[in-house]
């Protein structure tokens, strides 16, 4: 497993580079933005965990450079853990957003889960919950053997939830995931309705939905 870490605090870097090889990850060490777009360019990476501070620039700009590549997961770990900093991580594409001082444990199990989104097969990127798989490269969604075939805002949603990883999340979240796909106008009461075809679609009973689970009074979460 590749991972690039970039990190210009030495002593935090040492450490966490000898923590993460005993793990078994191969970690690829730099300090700066220009250092870390020079690896990107001629390398791929399972992973990459970025400061956001660095001498010569931000973590964001490593974070879209990363993001050309689908198959690269990106873990924020930085001091700047203000509402406006994490919002602008996730949406550059990050994975999760780390705030230090971390623990160790902590952080390698956020990566594993990080990690578990991008199950490799023949090259191609998959999330797997249960017996739903889907590719993102195809945009196909499989349940057991069979090919589930969904409308554009179907799919976006199931993206929307597969990506939370279990979290739950508000009504308004899921609406701001799939707002206007393909000039479909969504709102609070199509919600309800994407919900119901998803769960028919994708669940065993959907009136007793295993997967896309209904948390009263809060949302929807979707996970084992």
């Amino acid at each position: 497993m590749k991972l690039l870490f970039v990190e210009d605090d030495e002593t935090i870097a040492l450490g966490l580079c000898y923590s993460l090889e005993n793990e078994g990850y191969e970690v690829t060490y730099c300090r700066t933005v220009k250092e870390g777009k020079a690896y990107l360019e001629k390398e791929c990476f399972d992973l990459c965990i970025l400061d956001v501070m660095l001498p010569d620039g931000n973590g964001y700009d490593l974070c879209r450079q990363a993001k050309k590549n689908p198959e690269t997961a990106v873990i924020f770990l930085t001091a700047c853990d203000d509402e406006g900093n994490v919002v602008m991580g996730l949406d550059l594409g990050a994975d999760d957003y780390i705030a230090k001082p971390f623990r160790l444990r902590e952080l390698f199990s956020r990566m594993k889960s990080v990690l578990r989104r991008y199950h490799k097969e023949n090259g191609k990127i998959l999330f797997t919950v249960g017996d739903i798989k889907v590719n993102t490269m195809q945009a196909k969604v499989w349940k057991g053997e069979k090919e589930i075939f969904l409308t554009a805002v179907e799919y976006r949603l199931l993206l929307t939830l597969l990506c939370a990883e279990g979290r739950i999340l508000s009504r308004d979240q899921l609406l701001e995931g799939i707002w206007d796909i393909g000039g479909d106008y969504v709102n609070d009461n199509t919600l309800t309705v994407y919900i119901k075809r998803l769960r028919e679609k994708l669940e065993e009973d959907p009136a007793h939905p295993k997967w896309i689970r209904t948390v009263r009074g809060l949302g929807y979460q979707m996970g084992e």
